[in-house]
């Protein structure tokens, strides 16, 4: 989203900039650039200015005691979390206020601050409190992470001890970065139109959706987009044969390629599942290692990702359960990842939940209907029987039964072509999301301060 939505914006006449965290790969790209020195929370640090590779200005936080480390953003190499990560993401958080404010090292000035998850949470505090003089949005990519720390980090990150309430960062005796910008800002959004309301229910609600339901108003449900440009079979350099709506017969050169990559049978008959994501109870991958056995019967399944080690022994171990019906491979491969939605038949994405999803739009993009579970933003882009195949409850009855429609409709071919180009119909660009955004902004801007 912090790529390919700014890009679109400037589309809309918005001067957007991108503020991000110094790590390594990131310093790498930058190139030389113009830097101004400042200091946050005591820290030491620097502005560098560059660009995107898609020409959007990127305002890169220098500050190597707290991002130049290996492992993640997020994570030592071990795993852990890092014990001051606190402090290196209150830091990014005051970096945004201050960019806001009258010191601001750089002579432009935002008037609308938009965080995205906890990372930047408390950037809405921070602008409340400094008095600056910009409004601010914070969007919830997944309310499941809410940035928790001890109590303590309150008065070492610089906010008042009234902050630390009901109303404001304080989450059951510790303090929330996310609890912090969705109390503090002047506007909420979400990812998608369904996500925002399953966020104001206690099932999905992590705590926060008293909170939710008292800030409806100001809470925006907002679908992601996809990069159109990177996710196009008829341009994705990745494939052994590109096609489109119009040359759908090519798509058959691209299942037997990936039948072949992964060691199953070559057969234009046979359908083939694929799936591509992070191997996690979220994403309902037990219910398809339960369900294997009856998925195997409907036809092959491919599956690349990685996650939780359990369900990746899991995965790992149908293969030969189920050899010549059932390949995996555990790990990230961006190309495979491409080379999956051409060539598998259908897409599984059997979500407990999911405040967006991508893959699903990647998928009918390519002329791979989805099957997917009703929540979030599957539930907004997948028109069952039309585009992809949607089922209620996180069930393996239930995904078998759509599984077995799909199929069912794969061996019709008149209608299977029409649900292909159904789908490959659809725009999912950032597009509407930046008209939506921009409007939002505008409204923002035009608050009283």
């Amino acid at each position: 989203m912090c790529g390919a939505l700014p890009a679109a914006l400037r589309a809309e006449g918005v001067d957007v900039r991108v503020l991000m965290p110094g790590y390594p790969a990131v310093l790498d790209g930058c190139g030389p650039a113009k830097r101004r020195r400042l200091t946050l929370l005591g820290k030491q640090a620097s502005l560098a200015e560059a660009e995107l590779p898609n020409g959007v200005p990127l305002l890169v936080l220098e500050c190597a005691e707290l991002y130049a480390r290996p492992g993640g953003p997020y994570l030592s190499p071990d795993g852990h979390d890092w014990p001051d990560n606190a402090l290196r993401f209150g830091v990014l958080s005051k970096a945004a206020a201050a960019l806001a404010g009258a010191a601001s090292p750089i002579a432009w000035r935002p008037e609308v601050v938009h965080c995205n998850d906890w990372p930047c949470g408390l950037a809405p505090a921070f602008v409340r409190f400094d008095g600056a003089p910009a409004a601010t949005l914070m969007t919830v990519h997944n309310l499941a992470f809410q940035g928790l720390f001890d109590a303590s980090w309150v008065g070492r990150l610089g906010l008042p001890p009234q902050s630390y309430a009901i109303d404001g960062v304080e989450f059951y005796g510790r303090m929330s970065f996310l609890k912090g910008g969705l109390s503090y800002a002047d506007a909420l959004s979400t990812v998608s139109p369904t996500y925002a309301k399953e966020i104001q229910t206690p099932e999905l609600g992590c705590g926060l959706d008293g909170l939710l339901r008292h800030r409806s108003a100001a809470l925006h449900g907002i679908l992601n987009g996809i990069d159109d440009a990177a996710w196009n079979p008829a341009s994705d350099a990745h494939l052994p044969a590109c096609y489109d709506a119009a040359s759908l017969e090519r798509k058959a050169q691209n299942k037997a390629g990936l039948q072949a990559h992964f060691g199953l049978p070559v057969s234009k008959d046979e359908p083939l599942f694929g799936l591509v994501g992070r191997l996690t109870e979220q994403k309902g991958i037990d219910l398809v290692v339960s369900a294997a056995d009856r998925l195997a019967a409907l036809g092959q399944l491919v599956i690349l990702g990685s996650g939780e080690r359990a369900l990746e022994a899991a995965v790992a171990g149908l293969g030969r359960r189920y050899p010549g019906r059932i390949a995996a491979r555990i790990g990230f491969d961006e190309g495979l990842a491409h080379r999956i939605e051409a060539g598998a038949d259908l897409f599984l994405m059997p979500s407990r939940f999911e405040p967006c999803g991508l893959n699903q739009m990647y998928s009918q993009r390519y002329g791979t209907p989805p099957i997917v579970r009703a929540t979030g933003g599957l539930a907004d882009t997948v028109e069952d029987n039309i585009t992809g195949f949607v089922f209620g409850q996180p069930d393996v009855g239930e995904l078998v039964e759509a599984a077995a429609r799909a199929v069912r409709c794969y061996r019709d071919p008149k209608t299977w072509r029409a649900v292909q180009r159904a789908a490959m119909g659809r725009d999912f660009s950032w597009s509407a999301a930046a008209r939506l955004y921009a409007g939002l902004y505008r409204a923002l801007a035009a608050l009283p301060r």
